[in-house]
């Protein structure tokens, strides 16, 4: 396999790569607020990049990335004095040598760090090794020829194991000159304190239903429902684009159809979702029916808890059944403590090679269970 052909932890599948991304959308104050330490002089050493996955916090960090290789170093003013350029913009034109180079993963001046591709296994590696930070050494040895800027991406931080994490936090104690590191965490409690207080943090949040559409549009993904694609996706254009692609819209209308009677069960649709999830080529579908059946519950608590369903509906009639199912506190805190419980039976279930059909039967008449009750 040519090194064009392999994964990339850093992509998602049937996506553009970040890089390749060339807006991006809900994002402004964090934009702004990078751009305000930049214009103030006061760029910090090393950015984390936190919020939910899939928000655009990749997307940011190559923008950041090619802004800042592209942008002169300050010197102290012009020949006469005059004042540094402020910038108003991450943008860098397209056709700029560095934006190319980018696009072609050949800029010297930026490394990325990512989980690497085992070729033993053929398989990406769950971590990110203490080998892929040592291979910095070489990079600012070489980047340092040339005097100008120097930009280090590690996608995710969290996936660093504890040696690695050492030894990124040695370079951010100390970190060579002119470099910005920056750090992309979609879970910043799990990093080591000591990371975290090294760095200046830029939080993203989910996206608008808006945002979501137009994320969509430029990443050529085909989304008739946004404003559902969103609810769903919890305002996560990652998630979106994997819901998109495995037909998360029609999985979820297919369990809130399901449930729409009871406490009464239609057991042949029970049985036929549960079908769906067995076979070659359906693991993934039946990870997507998990975490949607969670979702599903998660949506009833939540409703009555609030007094109100969600303002957008993620499948027609939802609002209705969500209302209905959760009318008192005491129902309310019966589908909250059902709601754990089946996410833990689920994960046992997936640890120990529960029968796929089996274990969402289980789920199905566990929550028909719980309405009766």
């Amino acid at each position: 396999m040519s090194d064009d052909n392999l994964p990339e932890s850093d992509r998602i599948e049937g996506a553009p790569h970040p890089r390749e991304t060339a807006r991006i959308f809900g994002q402004d104050a964090a934009q702004a607020g990078f751009l305000e330490a930049f214009n103030a002089d006061r760029l910090h050493h090393g950015w984390l990049l936190t919020g939910p996955k899939g928000v655009g916090k990749a997307t940011l960090a190559w923008k950041i990335a090619q802004f800042l290789l592209a942008t002169p170093k300050d010197d102290g003013g012009g020949l006469f004095g005059d004042a540094p350029q402020i910038a108003d913009s991450l943008d860098i034109d397209p056709e700029h040598p560095v934006a190319r180079r980018i696009q072609a993963g050949s800029e010297p001046g930026l490394f990325s760090v990512k989980r690497p591709y085992d070729e033993k296994t053929k398989k990406l590696k769950s971590q990110i090794t203490v080998d892929e930070i040592r291979k910095l050494k070489n990079f600012f040895a070489l980047s340092a020829a040339d005097g100008g800027r120097r930009v280090v991406i590690v996608d995710s931080a969290d996936e660093m194991n504890v040696s690695a994490a050492n030894a990124l936090l040695k370079l951010l104690e100390e970190p060579p000159a002119d470099t910005t590191i920056l750090l992309i965490s979609h879970q910043p409690s799990r990093l080591l304190p000591t990371i975290r207080s090294r760095c200046r943090e830029l939080r993203l949040s989910a996206l608008s239903s808006e945002d979501m559409a137009a994320a969509l549009a430029q990443a050529e993904v085909e989304a008739e429902h946004s404003d559902a694609m969103a609810e769903l996706s919890a305002g996560s254009v990652g998630e979106a684009i994997r819901l998109s692609q495995s037909g998360g819209l029609r999985i979820y209308a297919d369990i809130v159809n399901l449930f729409s009677e009871l406490p009464q069960l239609n057991r042949p649709r029970a049985l036929a979702l549960a079908e769906s999830a067995v076979g070659r080529g359906a693991e993934e579908r039946y990870d997507l029916m998990l975490n949607l059946i969670d979702l599903f519950l998660i949506r009833i608590a939540r409703t009555g808890a609030t007094g109100q369903p969600p303002v957008v509906e993620a499948a027609p009639g939802e609002a209705q059944l969500l209302s209905r199912l959760s009318p008192t506190p005491h129902k309310t805190r019966a589908w909250a403590e059902v709601a754990a419980e089946i996410t833990s039976r689920s994960r046992h279930g997936k640890s120990v090679n529960l029968d796929p059909a089996a274990l969402v039967l289980d789920t199905v008449w566990k929550i028909q269970q719980t309405a009766q009750g």
